[in-house]
């Protein structure tokens, strides 16, 4: 029998790829034999290796300012066919700043309306491949957010967005799922892994003992777009090592 996770032969783009959870999910691709590819801000992936926690072996790099409109559907143009789009693309604003409506805006731009931008982008490429979609949200989608009120909305719209989509495309060929993480150390969740006292806290409410990583979230994208997965759509997987419990 094949191995259901050899992606040898796929083409998979990750938006937001260029660092964290991203990357670490690119890189779980590319290790199983896709074309990779990821998306960040910066001018080239070298912009990231010493700011960053990245690793771009294997991967193909594309700037991409998700917060112009336009521009996934002409990422879309020059990619398309692919087989898997994963959107992980974030933003947050500390310092009760999405209270205010610059703040506010800023991310919902990026965690929600940038979302459906991409998968609105890729849709008829995907729809050539019976392709899978992977939106990663956050389990911050499914309680209060105390000081982030624009990042636990949008999340709950992404994580809304994945049954949505996954309806209204299945006659396309194509599934939608979602992954909710919860405590990954990142460069968006410093506030909470840097500060001994909360990264200390937050792993005393985690069954499992530790915090999330990359790799983790890796494996469970590679699941969702996996044959193991057929028969999966509209879902969003969470995984928190038990804190939502």
């Amino acid at each position: 029998m094949s191995d259901p996770l050899d992606f040898s032969g796929k083409r998979v783009m990750v938006i937001g790829g260029s660092s964290g959870i991203g990357n670490g999910i690119a890189r779980g691709f590319a290790e199983r034999g896709a074309e990779a590819h990821v998306t960040g801000t910066r001018p080239d992936e070298g912009d990231y290796l010493e700011a960053e926690d990245s690793d771009f072996t294997g991967l193909t790099y594309h700037q991409l300012d998700v917060t112009d409109r336009d521009s996934p559907d002409v990422l879309a143009a020059k990619l398309d066919p692919i087989d898997v789009l994963v959107l992980c693309q974030g933003a947050v604003r500390y310092g009760r700043r999405e209270f205010e409506r610059e703040g506010w805006d800023a991310v919902i731009d990026v965690n929600l309306n940038s979302v459906m931008d991409c998968a609105r982008a890729f849709h008829l490429g995907l729809a050539k491949r019976d392709g899978s979609i992977i939106i990663v949200s956050s389990t911050g989608a499914f309680h209060a957010m105390i000081g982030n009120p624009a990042y636990g909305a949008s999340k709950a719209g992404a994580a809304s967005l994945v049954g949505s989509l996954a309806q209204a495309w299945a006659r396309d060929g194509i599934r939608v799922n979602g992954i909710a993480p919860g405590f990954v150390p990142t460069k968006m969740t410093k506030v909470t892994t840097e500060n001994e006292q909360r990264r200390d806290g937050a792993i005393a409410r985690i069954p499992l003992g530790r915090m999330g990583t990359p790799q983790d979230m890796a494996g469970a994208a590679l699941f969702l777009s996996s044959p193991l997965a057929s028969y999966i759509t509209g879902q969003s997987l969470i995984v928190d090592g038990g804190l939502s419990l």
